[in-house]
């Protein structure tokens, strides 16, 4: 029902990312942890109850930030941020938001083509001659459009990574290894016949970027994207920075067989690269998606072809795939336009609507059920339909 927004989803479980962990276990905590929210626009008992409702075997602690049509904000928390010392969840602490990074890059990449610096119908061969050849696929006949919407064909690269995570948490890898693992497998389609979920798009975007700036996609998005939008606690982590820094939760992985949670927090992300590398908080997710939607980051004309979008099988019922954004269908029949994004020790869920209305959850692990993805996706559409 759900294609995985994860960069290392290993198995689908009726179309729900769901992740294998593994290593040293911890308690698990219990149902009944502690909850608090602090707020400026006031408490509410079903959001917070959604977010209690999500405290238990899947997922140690949650907090989410939402933002109402006058622009106040309200923070949940639920559950424990540390199972270790019992502390609590930090009220917007920093999370890994995994694939939402790949909104960041969508919007650097449309940036350049309103610039008319790249073109968007464009194929990829002219900015990375040569690296796209054999059967997972052609750069001459694959488009910057095709990364973007994951309608390219190329294989996903995570889908063909060590399924043993210990094995790759604590190593540093470049874009080039990842991209070389997909390379090795065949193309799941011919390009624009069909869609498919593929990380290797969006790192492949980020050397579009760097070859056309000169710059490190890194250093692109943070300037053209956190500091124009006046982000204060989202970014890309260096070279080799394993932690997460600032007031965080903890994010834990599940052991198997022992089903015990296992802390992941700290870790290597560069394997996620262009495709879910960033660290960033509720608030600032609320706040980036508002000021895209708002015309802030991009060109009327960019901003139309974002949200151009496409059937994404897997996706719920009424869900479409744009140029690195997801146009949702709430449950009170109006339109969010977000993201999502897996990554070990983290899920979060986040949309806003062009009335000015916008939320992010997260979770402190990813979940291990086709119920838990459903309550997690359930609890961000409360918080915006109540």
């Amino acid at each position: 029902m759900f294609s995985p927004t994860s960069p290392r989803s290993r198995f689908l479980a009726c179309g729900l990312a769901a992740m294998i962990a593994v290593g040293a276990a911890a308690a698990p905590v219990a149902a009944s942890a502690s909850t608090k929210a602090s707020a400026t626009a006031g408490f509410d008992d079903g959001v917070q109850k959604s977010l209690d409702g999500l405290i238990g075997k899947e997922f140690p602690g949650a907090l989410a930030s939402v933002r109402d049509r006058e622009g106040r904000v309200t923070r949940y928390t639920a559950g424990v941020g540390n199972l270790k010392t019992r502390e609590e969840v930090p009220a917007d602490g920093r999370v890994r938001i995994g694939s939402n990074t790949k909104t960041f890059v969508a919007t650097v990449v449309l940036q350049l083509v309103g610039e008319g610096r790249i073109k968007l119908d464009g194929p990829i061969e002219k900015y990375l001659p040569g690296m796209i050849r054999g059967k997972a696929g052609d750069g001459r006949k694959i488009t910057v459009r095709q990364l973007l919407q994951h309608t390219s064909g190329l294989p996903n690269y995570t889908r063909y990574m060590h399924g043993d995570f210990s094995k790759i948490q604590h190593r540093y890898v470049e874009a080039r290894d990842m991209i070389d693992v997909a390379l090795r497998h065949k193309a799941s389609f011919r390009p624009g016949t069909s869609w498919e979920y593929s990380n290797t798009g969006y790192l492949l975007l980020g050397l579009i970027v760097q070859k056309v700036t000169g710059r490190p996609i890194a250093e692109e998005v943070t300037k053209r994207v956190i500091d124009r939008a006046g982000l204060r606690d989202t970014y890309w982590p260096g070279v080799g920075d394993q932690t997460v820094k600032g007031p965080h939760p903890r994010g834990y992985t599940v052991s198997e067989p022992k089903g015990e949670f296992v802390d992941v927090t700290t870790m290597d992300p560069s394997w996620g690269g262009a495709a879910g590398q960033l660290i960033g908080t509720p608030d600032d997710l609320n706040t980036f998606f508002l000021a895209l939607l708002d015309g802030k980051l991009l060109k009327p004309a960019q901003l139309a072809e974002m949200k151009k979008t496409v059937k994404a099988p897997g996706f719920p019922e009424g869900w479409r795939y744009g140029l690195g954004v997801v146009k949702m269908k709430l449950s009170c029949g109006d339109t969010g336009w977000g993201h999502g994004g897996d990554i070990d020790g983290y899920e979060t869920r986040n949309a806003a609507t062009p009335d000015g209305r916008a939320s992010a959850l997260a979770v402190t692990a990813l979940p291990g059920s086709e119920a838990g993805a459903l309550k997690v996706i359930k609890a961000l559409d409360t918080t915006l339909c109540g």
